[in-house]
């Protein structure tokens, strides 16, 4: 077995999995604060306790993620950086806000937890705005051009809309009552928007690469890759349809919702790789160019072997034990 070939391979796609993992569990996080301006203080309270057990789980992702980025290729990692230091410093800002937030508004009097509870959302606000903007650039092979940039941020816009669904979807799954019903509202009003960004980005995104319209619009490719947009447009379509669904959803498979837009996102992420492939950064780097060498990537190898299972084991076991219906949260 050639190590130099797979090994490479073994730790772009365990970076992809977990971004994507991120972007999934992190972004109902991100949704659910992005939301929070729109609901009354209790709601707030039950809206934070839904999101409060799995807090750290679902933010170990991007650390597993970007560390595997530094260690296994660290030639695309200061690529990367260069590039998109300012998206990438407000992320950090909107993250670190977001923390502070969420562990100062549980001590803070009723006086000043609305502030904590803007500042939350602000947060995160910057980190949703700023991923959608690394994602855009990156998707772009980070040339920052114009074409680049204008298309930095309509993925910039598009993003925040996604994790909105996401949060309105878990909200779902966690919350009765009022709060369910304004997450079914919010749903409601957010699903089109979103729906309309993902159209336009897969328009633009052939547009603005030249090598990805390639890939996806010559033969025999564009046949084969055919189930990829037609599964998302049916996974879309189920969103719309729970959301819609009053059966469905007072019946208690609101989490059908949640489960179309995982389908969606795992979908986009396959498409992105596909797109990307044999490239790390497009048109810059290969994922072979950028890797550190075999010797490194063997030693990683083991640690990435004991510490992914970790990973899953503990998220899994988080989210069984907190599975169920949010409560409302003690600050005594």
């Amino acid at each position: 077995m050639d190590l130099g070939y797979w090994l490479p391979l073994f730790f772009a796609g365990a970076m992809g999995l977990a971004l994507l993992i991120y972007v999934v569990l992190d972004g109902y996080d991100l949704g659910i604060g992005l939301l929070l301006p729109f609901a009354d203080e209790k709601e707030k309270d039950v809206m934070v306790a839904a999101i409060g057990p799995f807090w750290d789980a679902n933010e170990t992702w991007i650390v597993l993620g970007v560390g595997i980025l530094l260690i296994a290729f660290p030639q695309a990692h200061g690529l990367v950086l260069t590039s998109l230091y300012l998206p990438v410093t407000l992320m950090l800002m909107g993250l670190i806000l977001r923390g502070v937030s969420f562990d100062f508004r549980v001590k803070a009097g009723d006086k000043h937890k609305a502030k904590w509870n803007a500042l939350f959302s602000v947060g995160s606000l910057i980190a949703s705005v700023s991923q959608g903007w690394m994602l855009g650039a990156f998707v772009t092979g980070l040339t920052g051009d114009a074409t680049s940039t204008l298309f930095a941020i309509l993925i910039a816009l598009a993003l925040p809309a996604l994790y909105i669904m996401l949060g309105a979807a878990w909200l779902l799954i966690k919350t009765e009552g009022a709060l369910f019903n304004k997450a079914v509202r919010w749903g409601r009003l957010a699903v089109l928007p979103m729906g309309a960004f993902l159209l336009l980005i897969s328009i633009a995104t052939p547009l603005v690469s030249a090598t990805i319209a390639e890939k996806w619009f010559t033969l025999p490719n564009a046949i084969g890759l055919m189930p990829i947009p037609i599964a998302t447009a049916l996974a879309y379509a189920g969103l719309i349809w729970v959301f819609n669904s009053n059966r469905i959803l007072h019946n208690g498979y609101g989490w059908l919702a949640f489960l179309a837009l995982i389908v969606m996102c795992v979908l986009a992420s396959i498409g992105l790789a596909y797109s990307l492939f044999p490239d790390i950064v497009l048109g810059r780097l290969s994922i072979w160019d950028a890797a550190s060498s075999t010797e490194s990537l063997l030693f990683t190898f083991w640690g990435t072997v004991i510490t992914l299972p970790m990973i899953l084991g503990y998220t899994f076991f988080i989210y069984r034990v907190f599975r169920g219906k949010a409560t409302d949260l003690s600050y005594e």
